[in-house]
């Protein structure tokens, strides 16, 4: 490693009634990454905007390559060569991936203001191919996976050669595949100096990627450590105050009836033949990689795609699903992906959102009872301990993960009888995820049939009684706890030939 790139010291932050940074001190040096850790809400996406120019800090130093910088604003922080991957998306959804890329510093033709496409599209190719990418530079944004977006804004700070680069939660929504390319990248990148800060909830990434590790907890800094001189628990115990004794606190529960089959759903172009069944009392992971069509499924058994042919039932009873209102009628809930587009209306407070699929809950002939609305929001705050200052708060304001307990905690007052969990842990803290895996226990244990689609296999195999495989939207292969094993289920997921129960 080389000399110090960045200081951050005695950072303070306050938003109205809430203090979110309070003293906090970071540095990285050339060529080291440096993972930044802490549970939702600890302030680490709070610091790095400071870093970026998009907060304003209320007190304390920023020291980049040895100079003092007083007023950071984005411009100012681009041009000192920080470069930041937010964890939500910052991408244009109409514009190309190319346009996207170099947004603000498209090439042109000397002065004359014209774009230079042909020398944009060559760039653009050579980036995306760092990445192990091959795709046409003029497809739109807004036709892309989440998993290819984030591959997308990896690229745009890759090609603005950034000497600190941050990366927040990137691999939260990448292939194995696409992960591997992206750390042959950084270990490219230490080679030539650059120095990241790498936000992640993945131990396994931090201690295979990380050099140094610093610590948050509650806006407050903890302490940083070496990644060769520490342990998993260690860590934990510094993020959260406590020790975390069981990661998959899976439980044994007697299971009831079938309460979900699915018999032969195919889906145009996406779905071909999937049937399969989940019981009450039941926790059926889903495997497969990016593409393999599980995310589809699981909007098509919701009413969000439309099923070519195959039939649904819920308790036994056939069921017409059309549309999402027919599936919560059924008594199916979903917790979509993407929390941002599909699960939220990030502008409304806390308290619309958990009411919006319970209207029928808390209005009378078409009237809103606002009694009734404040309960609903305040219990389910309490019970899946949203932080936040109250159900008046912008949901937009929240930390990731705090957000994420939102999407959950709406769809438990449906009190469905099936509930689908499309990523639940994604952006997720350690402690947060031991939260709602032990929500999961619960509603298992109440009779409800839980089906959950996860790309962290740990997750899938510490959590699921059965697990399915996807591969090209059919399902490739079903395993018994006991016979699922990581070597099994990739080969499954790959469109080997595998065993099933």
């Amino acid at each position: 490693m080389s000399d110090s790139l960045l200081e951050m010291k005695e950072i303070s932050k306050s938003f109205p009634g809430v203090k979110v940074l309070n003293n906090v001190q970071l540095s990285l040096s050339g060529g080291e990454l440096l993972a930044l850790m802490g549970e939702n809400g600890a302030g680490k996406s709070t610091l790095m905007k400071i870093l970026g120019g998009i907060y304003e800090r209320d007190s304390g130093t920023i020291v980049v390559k040895g100079a003092v910088q007083e007023n950071m604003t984005p411009d100012l922080a681009s041009k000192l060569g920080i470069a930041i991957i937010h964890q939500e998306l910052n991408l244009i959804p109409h514009l190309s991936v190319m346009e996207n890329i170099f947004l603000g510093r498209e090439f042109t033709y000397g002065k004359s203001g014209f774009v230079n496409w042909r020398k944009m599209r060559h760039e653009t190719k050579y980036w995306l191919e760092q990445l192990g990418i091959e795709m046409d530079p003029d497809v739109l944004v807004g036709d892309l996976s989440v998993g290819q977006q984030q591959m997308i804004e990896i690229a745009k700070a890759l090609s603005m050669q950034a000497d600190i680069l941050v990366l927040d939660e990137p691999t939260a929504a990448l292939t194995n595949r696409e992960i591997e390319a992206l750390f042959q990248v950084i270990a490219s990148l230490k080679e030539k100096g650059v120095g990241m800060i790498y936000i992640s909830h993945r131990m396994e990434e931090i201690f295979q990627v990380s050099d140094r590790i610093t610590v948050l907890r509650d806006g407050q800094y903890v302490g940083t450590v070496r990644t060769a001189e520490t342990t998993m628990d260690e860590l934990v115990k510094m993020m959260v105050g406590r020790e975390i004794t069981d990661r998959f606190p899976k439980v044994e529960i007697e299971q009831g009836a079938e309460r979900l089959r699915v018999e032969n759903l195919s889906v145009k172009g996406k779905l071909s033949g999937i049937s399969f069944s989940v019981k009450g009392g039941e926790i059926v992971g889903v495997a497969g990689l990016m593409g393999a069509g599980r995310t589809e499924m699981a909007k098509a058994i919701f009413g969000l795609e439309d099923i070519q042919q195959g039939d649904i039932y819920v308790d036994g009873q056939h069921v017409r699903i059309n549309r999402p209102i027919d599936a919560i009628r059924a008594g199916i809930a979903l917790v979509t992906e993407d929390r941002k587009e599909e699960g939220l209306v990030l502008s409304l407070p806390v308290r619309e959102n958990i009411s919006l699929p319970n209207l029928a809950n808390v209005s009378s002939v078409g009237v809103l009872k606002p009694k009734a609305e404040q309960e609903l929001s305040d219990e389910t705050i309490r019970r899946l301990l949203i932080k936040t200052a109250g159900g008046e708060q912008i949901v937009g304001s929240l930390s990731g993960g705090n957000q994420q307990k939102v999407v959950i905690g709406k769809w438990l007052a449906t009190k469905p009888k099936i509930l689908i969990l499309d990523e639940p842990t994604r952006g997720v803290d350690i402690g947060a995820k031991k939260e709602i895996y032990d929500i999961m226990n619960q509603l298992a244990q109440s009779g409800v049939a839980i089906l959950m689609i996860s790309s962290e296999l740990p997750e899938v195999l510490g959590m699921s009684d059965r697990v399915l495989v996807m591969h090209e939207g059919r399902i490739t292969g079903e395993f018994t706890r006991e016979e699922a094993t990581q070597e099994s289920i990739m080969h499954a997921a790959t469109g080997g030939k595998s065993h099933a129960v």
